[in-house]
């Protein structure tokens, strides 16, 4: 399997169309329904047999019925055709039926499973790929190979079973046309191979431009505020334009390999059909042929005509659906770079924890060459409360991210209670860890399913307690559906404190025996870091806490302050120590806490 660095590179990097294979990895996800595809096989042989079978109806209408002007031959193929338009409509009900479900359930799987294929990606893979990327894959690409699944494959079946059996019924009605007729296939299959080719080419050309377009809009909608702030909506808009534009012509030259691939069969199989009529109308005339049996030719010929011409656009389809098949099966390829060991250790069920660095060296997948964290050493005790101090860039951030593991260090040690937490189960080591972030995410939800994402097991009033410590039971009960308001995509109704406060109150109810606090109060005003500080000081309480901290308010009230720099530890102490020994502690505690020294 691939690495989900690598997967970020082909993403980014529009690798050329693989062979149409990828269908066939799709398979697996139609196993679990074979009975219900059966069904639709079983209905799809029937409609093709009935329809086949007009054919020979046609015969006997024209040579018993209208031939010899017999009136009991001329009912008896009239009530034959009437039974197989029956047998034709109920076998296509069936047919779509079952095939649509099919397609419609398969579609819904595959969505699932590259949902949660993404959602076990580490941020390495997001590093290289566009979010909205990823989202057009999800629906776009899944959306495209519905339609496959669902109608093309069926079409493409159908029309090749009665491709078959109209060529049987051909040599059998009359060997001579059938050979005449065999002589156009080698100049169909050319045309067929060359331009399907190309129209896979620019079908995955032209998947991968619109999942431009997705990426475009979602970042740009994402940050609407900042967009509109700058009135940079008419370069916005004219850049979309442009994306959209790029599609456009993509889809144009696909369209265009498209029509040119249908004009040429239908032109050399109806050109074929007109100088096979005018072959078997001279075999009537010598009296060779029956007209009822040229007449069945001619109908089996035009039947065959229009297979073949189905299976060229169907044949484009498919192509199209190579290309959506070949990006979702990239997604579910990918091998995620964080990963549970195969036989792990448990962490020592302990609280508070203990957090230790052990010459931790660390630098990003995306800037190998560039060191973040630097041979880093230190040991937090259980139920301590130590701050992280730094200029910008010395890696505070990454410690934390360490911490949880959305990263492996490319030396060193990181363990809780003693125990590696590369060597222990993922979700065993996140469960003990609560994180408020500096800019905290709020789901598309209401505050109570906000909250309640911290324990999803928690009841109504653990939430509800919950938010009372962290100091959000006031401004969510004045909201007009208390608990229940929905709160706007990433919160939007809800000023930065109110935001600060919902996510201290999921960690709260998360309940950790490590707690991580990136930045919580930096971009507050005073009255609202004075509430969010007495929310913290609730949820501190027997934990060990980690404060990246920009505050005076929140330095002095931790039991250390680690000072880093760029990537390596610089001191170690108190507020006051630090002051007095370390000139990087004094100098940020003049720039950053506006402490005149």
């Amino acid at each position: 399997m691939k690495t989900s660095n690598q997967i970020g590179n082909e993403l980014r990097s529009r690798v050329k169309a693989k062979k149409t294979g990828s269908i066939i990895k799709i398979f697996p996800f139609l196993k679990p329904y074979k009975l219900n595809i059966i069904y639709a096989f079983i209905s799809l042989i029937i409609t093709s047999s009935a329809t086949l079978s007009v054919g020979v109806g046609v015969k006997y209408l024209i040579d018993g019925g209208l031939v010899q002007r017999n009136t009991e031959l001329l009912n008896f193929g009239i009530i034959f055709l009437l039974f197989l338009v029956v047998i034709i409509s109920i076998g296509t009900y069936f047919r779509f039926y079952f095939i649509s479900w099919v397609g419609e359930r398969v579609v819904a799987d595959i969505r699932i499973a590259v949902y949660s294929r993404v959602l076990m990606l580490s941020p390495i893979f997001f590093e290289e790929t566009k979010t909205g990327e990823v989202l057009t894959r999800i629906t776009a690409d899944t959306s495209v190979l519905q339609s496959i699944i669902g109608s093309s494959l069926s079409i493409a079946l159908r029309n090749f079973i009665t491709l078959i059996g109209g060529l049987v019924l051909l040599f059998f009605t009359s060997p001579k046309l059938s050979i005449l007729a065999s002589l156009v296939i080698p100049a169909v299959i050319i045309p067929i191979k060359f331009y399907g080719r190309k129209v896979r080419r620019l079908s995955r050309a032209s998947q991968d431009r619109i999942a431009d377009i997705g990426a475009y809009a979602e970042e740009s909608i994402n940050a609407i505020e900042t967009v509109q702030s700058y009135s940079h909506e008419k370069i916005d808009r004219d850049n979309f334009k442009r994306e959209v534009e790029n599609a456009f012509a993509t889809s144009l030259k696909r369209i265009a390999a498209r029509a040119i691939l249908g004009s040429v069969v239908i032109f050399l199989v109806f050109g074929s059909i007109s100088l096979i009529l005018w072959a078997g109308s001279i075999d009537v005339i010598n009296q060779r042929m029956t007209p009822g049996s040229l007449t069945s030719f001619v109908f089996y010929a035009v039947i065959v005509a229009g297979a073949v011409g189905a299976l060229t656009e169907v044949f484009g389809e498919l192509q199209r659906g190579a290309g959506a098949a070949e990006r979702l099966i990239e997604l579910l390829e990918v091998n995620p770079e964080i990963v549970s060991p195969k036989f792990s250790k448990m962490i020592p069920h302990q609280e508070p924890s203990k957090v230790e660095f052990k010459l931790v060296s660390f630098s990003y997948p995306s800037r190998p060459n560039t060191s973040v964290i630097n041979k880093l050493t230190f040991t937090i005790n259980p139920g301590e409360k130590v701050a992280l101090v730094g200029p910008s860039g010395a890696g505070k951030t990454s410690i934390f991210k360490l911490l949880l593991r959305f990263y492996d260090p490319i030396e060193g040690e990181i363990k809780i209670n003693d125990v590696n937490i590369r060597e222990s189960k993922i979700s065993d080591f996140r469960s003990r860890i609560g994180l408020v972030s500096q800019d905290p995410v709020i789901f598309s939800t209401s505050a109570l399913d906000n909250i309640r994402y911290g324990n999803p097991e928690a009841t109504d009033e653990e939430v509800i307690k919950a938010a009372s410590s962290a100091m959000a039971t006031g401004f969510i009960e004045k909201m007009p559906d208390g608990f229940n308001t929905f709160l706007g995509e990433k919160g939007v109704r809800l000023s930065g404190g109110q935001k600060q406060r919902i996510s201290i109150a999921r960690a709260i109810l998360r309940n950790p025996s490590i707690l991580l606090l990136d930045e919580a109060t930096s971009a507050l005003d005073s009255e609202n870091e004075k509430l969010v500080q007495t929310a913290l000081s609730s949820v501190m309480k027997n934990r060990t806490t980690i404060v990246i901290a920009h505050r005076l308010s929140t330095v002095i009230n931790t039991d250390r302050i680690l000072v880093l720099d760029m990537g390596s530890l610089d001191g170690i102490g108190s507020h006051q120590s630090l002051l007095r020994e370390n000139n990087l502690y004094s100098k940020l505690a003049k720039l950053q806490f506006n402490q005149d020294l």
